[in-house]
């Protein structure tokens, strides 16, 4: 769904919408509409990056960054979107949580190569 990286993220605060999913078997149509969310999302006043895994047991979790909470409702209200959630409900999730969460602190740490 997108790149194996971090989002490149300003100094907090901001908002993180955290979805936790379960997924059905079967593409049906999945990966085309999630590529297609990511992508307009992207475009969406206020976003400011995505982070997302999923694994072989089919739970997934995806974070999506957003300057304020206008941002998160008017994505929420994106005709698209809306799609993508009703699809996502009678075709591709056995279950889903999302959570929003205010970010006051963020920080992060990588290895350096060894030297010689």
């Amino acid at each position: 769904m997108t790149s194996p990286s971090f989002a490149r993220l300003p100094e907090p605060p901001y908002y993180a919408v955290i979805f936790s999913s379960l997924r059905t078997g079967g593409d049906h149509g999945y990966e085309a509409m999630a590529q297609r969310m990511v992508e307009l999302g992207a475009a969406q006043p206020g976003f400011l990056g995505i982070e997302s895994a999923r694994g072989d047991d089919g739970l997934g979790i995806t974070v999506s960054y957003w300057r304020d909470l206008e941002s998160i409702a008017a994505w929420r209200r994106h005709a698209e979107h809306e799609v993508a959630r009703e699809s996502g409900r009678s075709d591709w999730y056995a279950a889903y949580e999302l959570r929003v969460a205010r970010v006051e602190r963020a920080y992060g740490w990588t290895a350096t190569p060894p030297k010689g």
